[in-house]
């Protein structure tokens, strides 16, 4: 299992090995011990998964508030997804920026998205599916959401506004400079 960073504190990108031969391959996908080692000391009580049927689709930027800030662990069993985690730290010198990751089925890629991050994701084909793993519990007096274009945070989606598959919830939430601080 390899663990590649970032530029910016606190995401990680997970690439399990895959052993393979005629039949296919077999991967470790998750180990605690190494996870806690080279990425961070958390315990994941929750498994989500999602399905997206249309290519465009769109999900996110979303988050929790304390005391119920999730981290999340995320895959793309079957796909690809353009994956995006915002860092919302006000005490970061990276608040407002933001890492990226193509997640799919083939690759077996995985992103870590901590605590204090926005997270969402785009398909970039159609029928995908995404698991992830997540170190709280959903709570939707902690839920919040950031506007998936805000212009301040230069994301490169792969999707125009008019093409974007929604949830009405996600076309509305918060600019950057709207939200306030979130995470210290």
């Amino acid at each position: 299992m390899e663990f590649r960073k970032f530029d910016i504190d606190g995401p990680a990108l997970v690439i399990p090995r895959r052993i393979g031969d005629e039949r296919g391959w077999f991967a470790e996908e998750f180990r605690a011990h190494a996870f806690k080692r080279h990425v961070a000391d958390v315990d994941f009580i929750q498994h989500n998964r999602s399905y997206s049927r249309p290519k465009g689709t769109l999900r996110g930027l979303h988050f929790q508030l304390d005391p119920r800030a999730q981290g999340k662990l995320v895959r793309c069993p079957r796909g690809r997804i353009l994956d995006v985690a915002v860092d919302l730290r006000s005490s970061s010198s990276t608040f407002g920026r933001h890492v990226v990751a193509e997640l799919t089925g083939e690759n077996g890629h995985q992103l870590w998205v901590p605590a204090g991050f926005a997270h969402g994701f785009c398909t970039l084909e159609e029928d995908c599916e995404v698991a992830y793993l997540v170190t709280d519990y959903y709570s939707p007096e902690h839920d919040r959401g950031l506007l998936w274009n805000d212009p301040a945070l230069g994301i490169e989606w792969p999707v125009t506004e008019a093409d974007a598959m929604l949830s009405p919830k996600d076309r509305t939430q918060p600019r950057l400079a709207d939200l306030g601080v979130v995470f210290a």
